[in-house]
């Protein structure tokens, strides 16, 4: 797969009969098959620090990206030049280029029996996240910060308040005939406060909210105030003595346990040998606890959408089910590589190869409260923070820097820092103990507070 960037002015015309016409013209230019992808958006976000606005940014782009096939050979290139001139650039290169890749027996679009969109409103768009004029907006990312601010007298600093909003339209079409398309819209509030001691020390940490349209969004003061409150718990922190104990994972912490299962059955790793989940399809890979679902259908859903990056409608996909792995998820190309089906999970941008992405992407949510889950630890942590990167998806060992607050007599009792979370992936599955129903998705991709027992945390 080759690909090339090209760029000039733009001009306006109807986006879905422009997809369909560019795959037209690559098809009597001599491709096999053809997908042309266009892509248009507008994003708003400011910073504001100690009541300044420290960055204000709003921009809109529009780009269009085709990719064609001559045989088992393929290529792709893409513009934001959408004159005429522009195009036939475009499209020449794209062409000339599909001649000379390499073949590759598995390429190619999905055949024109599996394409098509979900039906229905799936609320993904909303127009009122640009409903506010430009100084209220500010005054978001101000309200947020100044009520962290204002919150306790020992919050002396800030990283500052922001408010973020974007919209964006996706158009797909291909040589079987397939045109889709859809909206999405998303706005965010946030603040990042930093707290002080007396003696100097200082701590830091955040909260935010994000949602498709303005009106359920949390209010500033709220976000502002639970940042403050979370940053207020880590003043103090000391290190922690080595030990072996259950570990909770806090719901943002405990996305990234989520993370490296989505890792381990994505089919770009397995069908590379690169996953410790490779081969496990039918097998015990987790605890009775775990049922971990995919699900691109979820009305209003942050990982949501009416077909994948190939034109296949979105589907639920059970990827573990009380423990045993159900289903990796795959795009068309990986699923033939694995001899098995697309789970409609194909991911792209303007160029190249579709990669595999998620849908809404969470772990099912058990039926105790996280008090309940602390409550039951005689001494253990509980991790708000992790740093750095320590997962090895090959041989699933694992280790990370992280901060927190210690479990005492089933209490949050100090906070603690520099310590390390250490265990091997394939047994921290299995010893996730219990999960409890606090499910709330802030991304495509949502995790309720975990347990997991017999993990390694190293301290002094």
């Amino acid at each position: 797969m080759s690909e090339v960037q090209l760029e000039t002015p733009k001009v306006e015309t109807d986006l879905k009969d422009l997809a369909q016409d560019v795959v037209r013209r690559a098809m009597s230019g001599g491709a096999s098959a053809a997908e042309c992808v266009i892509q248009e958006g507008d994003e708003f976000s400011t910073l504001v620090r100690l009541g300044q606005v420290e960055t204000l940014k709003e921009a809109g782009s529009k780009s269009i990206g085709v990719r064609v096939f001559n045989g088992k050979r393929a290529a792709s290139t893409y513009s934001s030049d959408f004159s005429r001139e522009g195009l036939d650039r475009m499209l020449k290169s794209a062409l000339a280029l599909s001649k000379i890749t390499s073949e590759d027996p598995f390429g190619g679009i999905p055949d024109a029996d599996q394409l098509g969109s979900l039906s229905g409103d799936l609320q993904l768009y909303s127009s009122d996240v640009y409903s506010l004029p430009g100084e209220e907006r500010i005054d978001y990312a101000r309200r947020a910060e100044k009520a962290a601010l204002d919150f306790d007298p020992r919050i002396k600093n800030s990283d500052g308040g922001s408010f973020d909003a974007a919209t964006g339209r996706k158009i797909l079409a291909n040589s079987h005939g397939f045109v889709g398309e859809y909206r999405r819209s998303y706005c965010s509030v946030a603040a990042v406060p930093i707290a002080q001691t007396e003696s100097g020390a200082m701590q830091r940490d955040y909260w935010y909210s994000v949602s498709r349209n303005l009106a359920k969004l949390e209010s500033p003061e709220q976000v502002g105030k639970v940042a403050a409150q979370r940053t207020l718990r880590r003043l103090g922190a000391r290190k922690a003595k080595t030990a072996h104990v259950p570990v909770v994972f806090d719901p943002l912490v405990a996305n990234s346990i989520l993370g490296h299962i989505f890792e381990g059955v994505n089919g770009d790793s397995v069908y590379r040998g690169a996953s410790f989940l490779a081969g496990k399809l039918g097998q015990k890979v987790a605890a009775d606890s775990v049922t971990i679902i995919d699900d691109g259908t979820i009305v209003g859903g942050f990982g949501t959408s009416p077909f994948d990056g190939e034109g296949i409608p979105t589907r639920r996909t059970v990827v573990i089910e009380n423990g045993v792995l159900a289903s990796y998820l795959l795009n068309t190309y990986t699923a033939k590589k694995l001899g098995l089906k697309t789970t409609a999970n194909a991911s792209r941008g303007l160029a190249g190869t579709p990669g595999i992405g998620a849908g809404n992407y969470f772990l099912q949510p058990g039926t105790k409260t996280p008090q309940q889950l602390i409550s039951e630890i005689k001494d253990g942590l509980y991790v708000t923070e992790f740093l750095g990167h320590g997962a090895n998806l090959v041989t699933g060992d694992y280790s990370r820097g992280a901060s927190g607050l210690w479990i005492s007599g089933g209490e949050l009792t100090y906070p603690v820092e520099e310590i390390t979370v250490a265990g091997n992936l394939k047994e921290m599955f299995m010893n996730i103990s219990e999960v409890a129903n606090d499910l709330e998705f802030r991304g495509s991709m949502a995790c309720p507070t975990l347990r997991i027992d017999r993990l390694i945390v190293g301290g002094e």
